[in-house]
């Protein structure tokens, strides 16, 4: 399983993404610089890490949106390589289309730093399987912008189509329909704003967010 993260200017978790991938997958991923003209050859995973991408100046990952490394995950993406965008990187997935709709300022406007019950809404994606469907998790969240907005056909299409993949189960930041996870239509995108890197170890405060990275990787040794 060859893997990569991608640090952006102001990346701040990129060291945590890294370190959980190596602990789960048992090997370590490459680190690649957004700068960086083409991704490694062969991936077989890429994630977009949490932070604040260039200060969140303009928009949250509008910037981080025009790295040049974004083309390579972009066609990447297209070609059915897994990817999964955590807190600034779900920003950057939106900002880069990728993902449908936006982050927006949270309700309330302030930092929100706790941990969240999240519920499974679908079980059968590849970074879900390892979850029941209904299930409530707990997993670290840390964001000003994490509120998603999108319109109202869109919020339709992605209930419709099983693509809404973690929900709120408790009021956290004004997301719409208490959206905190979405997939992309081929559902090998994967945009959340909650942290599963930060729940793999219970000396951590639990464990959580081990079943995401244990799904995409079973289905990677599958494959």
């Amino acid at each position: 399983m060859r893997a990569a993260v991608i640090t952006f200017p102001g990346s701040n978790c990129d060291r945590d993404m890294a370190v959980a991938i190596e602990k789960i997958s048992g090997r370590a991923p490459l680190r690649v610089w957004h700068g960086d003209a083409e991704l490694p050859d062969g991936l077989d995973f890429i994630a977009l890490p949490g932070g604040f991408s260039y200060g969140d100046y303009l928009r949250s990952g509008a910037m981080a949106a025009k790295s040049p490394i974004m083309q390579g995950v972009i066609a990447a993406a297209a070609r059915g390589v897994p990817v999964l965008g955590v807190c600034n990187g779900f920003q950057v997935l939106t900002e880069s289309g990728l993902l449908p709709g936006a982050l927006m300022r949270n309700a309330g406007q302030t930092f929100i730093c706790r941990t969240v019950a999240l519920k499974v809404e679908n079980s059968q994606s590849l970074f879900t399987s390892r979850y029941d469907a209904g299930r409530v998790i707990a997993i670290p969240v840390a964001h000003h912008d994490g509120n998603y907005f999108a319109d109202a056909e869109t919020l339709d299409r992605l209930e419709g189509e099983g693509r809404v993949a973690f929900r709120y189960a408790e009021s956290v930041n004004g997301s719409q329909r208490d959206i905190a996870g979405i997939l992309n239509e081929g559902g090998n995108v994967l945009g959340m704003m909650p942290h599963p890197e930060r729940a793999i170890e219970a000396d951590h405060g639990g464990i959580d967010g081990r079943a995401l990275f244990e799904s995409v990787f079973a289905s990677l040794s599958v494959a």
